[in-house]
């Protein structure tokens, strides 16, 4: 039996099941923790919206809203994935020479 998505926040939804229950957007793999990402890179809603077209106005900006009550939440996220891609790069420095692929 599916566990049903517990409704956080308009257009956002946690799913244990889903991105590790991280808050996503509505029925969709989409974390806010991505839209966040490109919000810190200078992206603007319009560039996150090719980025997700899947996506529409009003998700985008509960997105960044939810981010705006719940930074904490979100920028320990943000460090988790970092924490994660400093992991990779460095094991696969370990195991590729030079970094190059075989």
């Amino acid at each position: 039996m599916a566990t049903p998505t517990k409704i956080v926040y308009s257009h956002i939804g946690q799913d244990p099941g889903v991105r590790g229950g991280r808050p996503c957007i509505d029925s969709t793999r989409v974390a806010v923790v991505d839209l966040v990402f490109l919000h810190k890179q200078g992206r603007t809603v319009e560039q996150m919206l090719v980025v997700y077209p899947d996506l529409n106005l009003a998700q985008v900006h509960a997105a960044l809203s939810y981010y705006c009550e719940h930074s904490q939440e979100i920028e320990t996220e943000l460090g988790e994935d970092e924490g994660w891609d400093e992991e990779h790069e460095r094991l696969r420095a370990e195991h590729l020479p030079n970094g190059t692929a075989r």
